[in-house]
């Protein structure tokens, strides 16, 4: 077990690092002087009118003005540090300050899209295989299939128009409260859900098929404590990976469902970001980013022998390496 644990926590920190090595190469990828780009993307200043110290001065304050090898370095320290340093397009506000203003309204779309993901996935997978009746199998099969293959604004839009803007249960636009919280939630919820549920119906189907459900059928017990016994529970340990693996897609979601329904949060930062060419804070942003997401998975990956101890075994061990 402790092999398996330090061998998580190593992946982790490689990705980790993996993330935060790519923020930095934005930076340095990007064609001509990010300086003067930030420059003119943001309220920093007019680059058109800007003479060499202020940019002189604006270079130094993002570590450009240093050798490659020393600005990599000393990135990393600021990293571990959080000295994230200014955002040009939020008038010159910490960069960790803007950060921890946004986050708490992504925060609360994020737990609230998981909830009604994993409610949704696991309905429509339950009714795709256990329903009795063939008809209604498909209906719920084709709901994992819209959820998948229609596009987020598109949903966006059509959940507008209808329960906003036709129906008036819930505000269009902003973040006053639950009321507002409901529909950029489920527009998120819903495009993980088809992935979910499709994922779990394919488990329940092949556990079903495995030779101890079987036998238990045979044994005489009734087919709903065969399923609640012996098939849900195995069947779900894929579901529990991909949650993991979904929280990325509710991130990344959050940037597009944030500006349809007018939300702050850091979906609207990452817009205005780029906008903005406001390099510390799309840098911090992508950390953010990519440490949430190693958390999350990290948190599963720790876990997943609670539910199956066969996870950690050295023989499961060296498959998963």
């Amino acid at each position: 077990m402790t092999r398996y644990v330090l061998r998580r926590l190593a992946h982790a920190l490689i990705v980790l690092w993996g993330a935060i090595t790519l923020s930095f190469l934005i930076v340095q990828a990007t064609p001509g002087d990010p300086a003067r780009l930030l420059m003119a993307g943001s309220d920093a200043g007019d680059a058109g009118a800007a003479d060499d110290a202020q940019l002189a001065q604006l270079r130094h304050e993002m570590g450009l003005d240093q050798p490659l090898l020393a600005q990599y370095f000393g990135y990393l320290w600021r990293v571990v540090t959080l000295d994230w340093g200014t955002a040009y397009s939020k008038q010159r506000q910490p960069v960790l300050e803007v950060i921890r203003d946004g986050l708490g309204s992504t925060v609360q779309l994020g737990l609230a899209s998981l909830l009604i993901m994993v409610v949704l996935g696991v309905v429509f997978a339950l009714g795709s295989v256990l329903l009795p009746n063939r008809f209604l199998r498909s209906v719920f099969e084709g709901f994992t299939v819209l959820g998948i293959a229609v596009p987020s604004f598109v949903m966006a839009i059509l959940l507008l128009q209808i329960f906003a803007f036709r129906l008036g249960w819930f505000p269009a636009f902003g973040a006053g409260g639950l009321d507002s919280l409901i529909l950029p939630a489920v527009t998120i919820a819903l495009l993980g859900a088809g992935t979910l549920s499709q994922v779990y119906a394919r488990s329940i189907r092949e556990v079903r098929a495995q030779e101890h459900v079987q036998v238990a059928r045979v044994r005489g017990l009734a087919p709903r404590k065969v399923v609640t016994r012996h098939v849900l529970r195995q069947a779900s340990l894929p579901v529990y990976t991909i949650v993991g693996m979904l929280v990325g897609g509710v991130v990344s979601g959050a940037a597009i469902i944030e500006t349809i329904f007018g939300r702050p949060g850091i979906g609207n930062l990452y817009v205005a970001a780029v906008q903005g060419r406001d390099f510390p804070l799309i840098q911090a942003l992508i950390v953010l980013t990519g440490g949430l997401y190693v958390l999350v998975t990290l948190i599963v990956d720790l876990t997943y022998p609670l539910i199956d101890p066969r996870v950690a075994s050295p023989a499961a061990g060296r498959s998963r390496a």
